[in-house]
C-alpha cells in the first residue's frame, strides 16, 4: 500500500493546496489560478493528456476570465453555493473542451481529500455499476448530481471500512477498484 502512496504524492499536493488555495490567494486570480495548473500539473491522477491543454487554457484566459473562474472556484470550495460554483467551472472548462472530471475534481480532492472525491471516468463507472447503485448516473461531462452522489457513496462505504486503509478517498476508489 505505501509504495502506491507514494506514488500519487496526495500527502505533498494536500499540503501544497492548503497552503496556497486560500482566501488571500483567491482575491489575486493569477496567483490562484497559478496554484490550481500546480495542482492539475502534479497529480498523477490526472492524465497527462489533460495537463498541458489545461496549463494552455488558464494561459490564455483574459483577466475577466481568471477573475470569473476564481470566483467560481471561491464559490466551490469557499461558499455556500457549491453547486453553482461547480457549474460556473464547468461551463467555462466546457467551452474550451476541457471539462473533464479529473480536472474539475483535482482541486476539492486535494484540499480535503477526507471530505471530497477525485473522480476517475472509468474508475467511478466500475464502481457505480458494480455496486448497482440505481439512482447514480455517469455522465462524460462532469455533473454536480453524479459527483455529490459519488462523493456521498464513497464517504459511506468510508464508514465501514478500517481507517488504517482510508488515509484519503482517493484510496478508497483504488480500494474498491482493486477488489472489485
Amino acid at each position: 500500500m505505501e509504495p502506491i502512496r507514494k506514488r500519487h504524492n496526495v500527502d505533498k499536493l494536500t499540503e501544497y493546496a492548503k497552503a496556497n488555495i486560500t482566501p488571500l490567494t483567491l482575491s489575486q486570480p493569477q496567483t490562484f489560478l497559478d496554484s490550481v495548473v500546480t495542482i492539475v500539473s502534479r497529480s498523477s491522477m490526472v492524465s497527462r493528456f489533460e495537463k498541458a491543454p489545461f496549463r494552455e487554457f488558464i494561459g490564455s484566459l483574459t483577466s475577466k476570465d481568471k477573475r470569473f473562474l476564481t470566483d467560481a472556484f471561491k464559490k466551490r470550495l469557499f461558499g455556500r453555493k457549491k453547486r453553482e460554483g461547480f457549474d460556473e467551472i464547468v461551463g467555462q472548462l466546457g467551452r474550451y473542451k476541457l471539462a473533464r472530471w479529473s480536472i474539475v475534481s483535482a482541486v476539492p480532492f486535494y484540499l480535503d481529500p477526507k471530505k471530497d472525491a477525485f473522480v476517475k471516468p472509468t474508475t467511478a463507472k466500475k464502481i457505480v455499476a458494480v455496486l448497482e447503485i440505481d439512482d447514480l448516473h455517469y455522465y462524460p461531462r462532469p455533473d454536480w448530481s453524479f459527483y455529490d452522489g459519488y462523493r456521498k457513496l464513497i464517504l459511506e462505504i468510508k464508514r465501514h471500512l478500517d481507517p488504517s486503509v482510508t488515509p484519503n478517498n482517493a484510496a478508497i476508489t483504488g480500494l474498491l477498484m482493486s477488489s472489485l
